[in-house]
């Protein structure tokens, strides 16, 4: 699924990696960006992604800036994964989808330099017409990732909220 994300950075060069004065994430942790948030504690902010690949697209963040996850200390590891589980059951429960994508990346195909993990709801159903009347033929893989890719749209504010309330009231 992340192969088309990762093409996308391929060729970068990891010279901010060690840089937390812009990082989106720890900006949001401090308020000076807005995001849904779903879950939050001392340690870690749980956001809805701005651009999911679907519906309840979640990513878990430590608050602590660390660039790289075999970098992580052990306690904001476990902060964190405890986290992942508590989200991951409020968001099966909310979308009533017990199928999830757990992914953390490092450096290569991480978008933003700060640990954070991305629980992503699994697809639907999705079938393809044939020529054949009245039957349906299931997508590949590698049709349904790509079409999922290309169809990402930007998540609206008010959708975020509702989907944020109904994510937490799970918590």
């Amino acid at each position: 699924m992340t192969s088309f994300l990762i093409k996308a950075h391929e060729n970068r060069a990891p010279s901010s990696w060690n840089s937390q004065s812009d990082c989106t994430f720890c900006r949001i942790i401090k308020n000076e960006i807005p995001c849904t948030r779903v879950f939050e504690n001392d340690s870690v902010i749980a956001i809805l992604d701005i651009l999911p690949l679907r519906r309840g697209h979640t990513l878990v963040i430590p608050k602590a800036h660390f660039s790289r996850l075999s970098e992580l200390p052990e306690e904001y590891a476990s902060a964190v994964g405890m986290a992942v589980t508590k989200v991951a059951h409020a968001l099966t429960k909310a979308l009533d989808n017990t199928a999830l994508n757990v992914v953390c990346n490092q450096e290569y195909a991480q978008a933003v330099p700060h640990v954070h993990y991305h629980i992503i709801p699994a697809p639907t159903f999705i079938q393809r017409s044939t020529h054949t009347e009245n039957y349906t033929e299931p997508l590949t893989m590698k049709e349904m990732h790509q079409r999922e890719f290309e169809g990402r749209t930007e998540l609206e504010e008010e959708d975020g909220e509702i989907l944020a309330k109904q994510i937490r009231s799970k918590l």
